[in-house]
């Protein structure tokens, strides 16, 4: 302190004798008083400019920080070509880059690609891959690395379920950055596939189709994402309980703020929400809305959820249904705002058409336009009473029927059939909400549960059902070939209300062939047009993607969800840590 004073003492100050002197002239009490102003002075001078930093500077997002993940299931194919549940994609989503990325937005940035090119008649599609991309093991991505991937995801022997994305699409490297996609006429949506998550080849090459989906590469995965595995824990038994991952520094879109990310496992809803509750892990997706309450500090984030629920009618098997006075009777005596209130605890969206609200919107019309149907408590004696006008009688038992003909060619008709689903609890709740409403109408339906697997199989794949409660993922360029063509109608095919109509037809054809948007919205007007007229199912709802988060994580954007994996598109923003810094110093 001494030698600090002596060096400022000889500094010299201007006026600083003419203050020493006045000072000097000054009493005890003077001194006092004028060192006390001075002191003041200083710290309020110091506090003001402490004001004025913290006025300025702005928060910015900050590396470091741990998320922990946790999901129902377990992964077994953590390979983009192979996976199937939402463990799988999750870690896929991850661990993988595509040649394009996705965004919550629905537009698509250039992920290992630096930019493409798209021929004039819409069927060469040609990529540049990034020089400088490379995997997680530090091995350079090329042309061949994307070729291989695409030709495993056509080999017939792998049973890839995106395999239809890709048939008839001749795909060939020009050099090693130059990969060129050929298509055998335009499909605007084939953008969407080329955010599939490319394979190594250097470390696939050597493994057979026979070997393909029990390589271990399948569970320890090498991608180029924006992370890459860091470790794993598995049980006594071998399956993985745990993931734990680390941000790649060298991820084409920037290296993802959260320094690590672990993904844990669980084996049902019920074990999740205990890990949610007792803080083992910290977000968690795909919780029941009727099991929110039970969970406690955390934040509830939704978006729209690109599936569209409904009941598909098969004309082809139920008599009843091919009148369609009573198709549309069915169709008017729902009311979806209560149904989407009392079954999914109004984390959804009433629907009266074949896609998401959201996609509709995305293309320009307004919400109030694709909401604007109404509900009533009164609906379903309201569409009795049309039937009932048309020649159809209440009986005693409350069952709607109907007699043509007469005297021994009479016939009468019942309003009476089978209504299948599977044994989801959404599912069933949507079943019985639906049977409640038609049994008031005057309609008697028998509900079917089956397991998932029996469904698949034994129902929907040969079509064995009257009606079916049922949903469909629709992809984010709003492709409805597979769902409404009549070429789709059977198996492998997923038309499964067997709709069949010319002008339906061409209008989804000319859907997949245009760019424009508004040529796109036009084609679907018109397609959807053709439904009103033919009822051949009843839209129920589109459900909400749920999400539940700690609140502090900064940066999610949910936007567009097609599959829960879908939540990690803006991974690579997401933090926990943040600096404060001056305007200047913001990267944008």
């Amino acid at each position: 302190m001494k030698d600090f004073l002596s060096r400022l003492a000889r500094i010299r100050i201007p006026y600083a004798a003419a203050a020493e002197e006045t000072i000097s002239t000054l009493g005890p009490g003077g001194r006092a008083l004028f060192l006390s102003l001075s002191g003041a002075l200083v710290f309020s001078t110091v506090g003001l400019l402490f004001m004025l930093e913290s006025s300025v500077v702005v928060p910015t997002p900050a590396r470091g920080g741990e998320l922990t993940e946790g999901t129902v299931g377990s992964p077994r194919f953590i390979n983009p070509i192979l996976a199937i549940s939402d463990a799988d994609r999750d870690l896929s989503q991850l661990v993988y880059g595509g040649l394009l990325k996705p965004t919550p937005g629905g537009e698509y940035l250039h992920d290992l690609a630096s930019s493409y090119d798209i021929s004039e008649d819409g069927t060469t599609y040609t990529f540049y891959v990034r020089p400088d991309a490379t995997f997680h093991d530090g091995v350079a991505v090329t042309a061949e690395d994307v070729v291989f991937t695409i030709r495993k995801a056509q080999n017939p022997t792998l049973k890839s379920p995106l395999r239809a994305n890709w048939e008839g699409v001749v795909v060939e490297a020009l050099d090693a950055h130059t990969v060129r996609f050929t298509l055998k006429g335009p499909y605007a949506p084939f953008i969407e596939n080329l955010s599939l998550g490319i394979l190594p080849k250097h470390l696939w090459q050597g493994v057979s189709d026979d070997e393909f989906p029990f390589s271990n590469l399948n569970t320890s995965p090498v991608g180029s994402g924006p992370y890459r595995v860091g470790g794993i824990a598995r049980s006594t038994g071998g399956i993985p309980s745990s993931y734990t991952l680390k941000a790649f520094a060298q991820y084409p879109l920037g290296e993802p703020y959260l320094s690590t990310l672990v993904v844990r496992f669980y084996q049902s809803e019920q074990a999740l929400i205990s890990a949610l509750t007792s803080g083992e892990v910290e977000a968690a997706s795909g919780i029941s809305p009727a099991h929110l309450a039970e969970v406690s500090n955390t934040k509830v984030v939704t978006a729209p959820l690109n599936r569209v629920f409904g009941v598909f009618f098969n004309q082809n098997q139920s008599e009843v249904l091919r009148d369609k006075d009573v198709r549309t009777a069915l169709n008017d005596s729902v009311d979806r705002t209560t149904l989407v209130a009392e079954v999914l605890g109004g984390y959804g969206t009433p629907l009266f058409g074949p896609v998401p609200p959201s996609i509709l919107v995305g293309l320009g019309v307004s919400k109030q336009d694709v909401l604007s149907a109404a509900s009533s408590t009164d609906l379903a004696l309201t569409a009795q009473a049309r039937l009932i006008a048309r020649g159809w009688k209440l009986g005693d038992d409350g069952v709607l029927a109907k007699t043509t003909g007469t005297g021994s060619s009479a016939k009468t008709t019942r309003l009476t059939f089978k209504l299948s689903t599977g044994n989801v609890p959404e599912l069933r709740a949507a079943a019985q909400y639906v049977e409640e409403q038609w049994r008031k109408m005057g309609a008697q339906v028998e509900v079917e549960i089956f397991e998932q697997g029996d469904l698949s199989q034994n129902v929907i794949r040969p079509r064995k059902y009257d009606a079916l409660l049922f949903g469909e993922v629709i992809g984010r360029e709003l492709d409805l070939f597979a769902f409404w063509h009549s070429r789709e109608r059977n198996d492998p095919g997923l038309n499964i209300a067997l709709y069949a109509n010319a002008a339906a037809d061409k209008a989804l054809s000319d859907l997949r062939e245009t760019h424009s948007d508004t040529e796109r919205l036009a084609a679907y007007q018109a397609f959807a047009a053709e439904l009103v007229r033919d009822i051949p199912a009843v839209f129920l709802y589109a459900p909400d993607f749920v999400y539940t988060v700690r609140n502090d994580l900064e940066g999610l954007n949910l936007g567009l969800i097609e599959t829960p994996s879908d939540r990690f598109l803006s991974v690579n923003n997401w933090h926990r840590e943040t600096d404060r810094v001056w305007p200047i110093f913001v990267r944008h």
